[in-house]
Parts: C-alpha cells; sequence; structure tokens
C-alpha cells in the first residue's frame, strides 16, 4: 500500500479537524458522536481513527486548531507595535467570533469540568495560549515606568486575570440577552487601562 506524503496526511487530517469543527458547531459537544463527524468529514471510520483515537483527542485537535490560530493572529498585530492588554484580549476575541462556534466553548469547557481527560487535554491547550499572553504583556510591561522593573513577574501574574476576560465574554454572549458585545470591547481599554 503505497505511503501518503506528510503533506497530503496534513491536509487531511486538517480536513477532518474541519469536519468536526462544523459538527460541533451545529450540534455541540454532548449532541455529536464520532459518527457524526465521520459523516461529515466524508471519510472512512478507518480514515478518521487512522488520525484521532478517540473523541477526546479530536476534541483537543480541534481546540489546538482555534487557538493556534489566535495565537498567530495576536504575533501577527504585534509586529508593528507594542500591543497593550486591552488590545491583545481584543484580537483574541475578534478571532474566536470569526473562526469558532463561541457556543461550543462553554460546552466544552462544561464538559472539562467534570472530565477529567478532557481537562487534562484543554489545559495544555490554555497552557499554550497564556504563555502567549505573558510574552505580549512582558513586551508591554516593559514599556510601563511602574512595571518595567517586574515586567515578567507582572505579565506571569496578570496572563491568568487577562486570560479570564476571554470565558467572560462568552458566557455573556451566550448565555445574556442583549448583552453588547460592541460596548464590551469598547469599553475594554479603558477598564484595563485603570488598572495600572
Amino acid at each position: 500500500m503505497p505511503k501518503i506524503s506528510d503533506e497530503r496526511r496534513e491536509e487531511r487530517r486538517s480536513q477532518i479537524i474541519a469536519a468536526a469543527l462544523r459538527r460541533l458547531s451545529n450540534t455541540g459537544y454532548q449532541g455529536t458522536s464520532m459518527a457524526d463527524i465521520i459523516a461529515e468529514s466524508g471519510l472512512s471510520a478507518g480514515a478518521i481513527y487512522g488520525y484521532f483515537s478517540s473523541k477526546q483527542e479530536l476534541i483537543l485537535a480541534v481546540a489546538t486548531s482555534v487557538v493556534s490560530g489566535r495565537q498567530d493572529e495576536v504575533l501577527a498585530a504585534s509586529v508593528d507595535h507594542v500591543l497593550e492588554p486591552a488590545e491583545i484580549v481584543t484580537v483574541l476575541i475578534d478571532g474566536l467570533r470569526e473562526n469558532a462556534p463561541v457556543h461550543m466553548l462553554l460546552q466544552v469547557w462544561g464538559e472539562a469540568s467534570v472530565d477529567p481527560q478532557l481537562r487534562t487535554l484543554l489545559n495544555e491547550v490554555l497552557e499554550s495560549a497564556r504563555a502567549t499572553i505573558t510574552e505580549q504583556l512582558a513586551r508591554w510591561a516593559l514599556t510601563q515606568p511602574s512595571l518595567a522593573e517586574d515586567a515578567s513577574g507582572w505579565a506571569e501574574r496578570a496572563a491568568p486575570v487577562l486570560l479570564a476576560l476571554i470565558p467572560g465574554f462568552v458566557t455573556q454572549l451566550s448565555l445574556v440577552d442583549g448583552f453588547d458585545e460592541k460596548r464590551f470591547l469598547q469599553t475594554l481599554p479603558t477598564v484595563l487601562r485603570g488598572s495600572v
């Protein structure tokens, strides 16, 4: 049997992740089975299981894909200038709104609170996001006279706080009727500046 190239293998893996993301967007975490994802992808069960051994492993790949895309966006936005904390959050939130089913995030987070395996996997993804946020916050802190002396330490302490704004936004967007996401994002810079 001929081997497929690494490039083709990565394309197939991306195809499966995209199918999982589409299906999860429509039916949520609990409402989606591996059979559903297989059907959505148009591939055989053997093809899917050749890449992912379980639903949790596939969810991790979806989460990793979503988070790494947002990290890339933050890095791209920081090429021209040092990002302020509010800019970091805004880039992350905008990327999630455009590239991920925001309502699904709540379901996956909820499931991770009772599924130790999923929780472990998501912790790996969140650690990567936290590292990117910490790096960007440290760069910004170096530009602030009151923070520059302890820029790295401050960034380590501030990153979880900044990261917590994203689930807060997602929760309100998903559950609060009349939530004004535009106003949230417009107000964010003044709230964060007030804390420095």
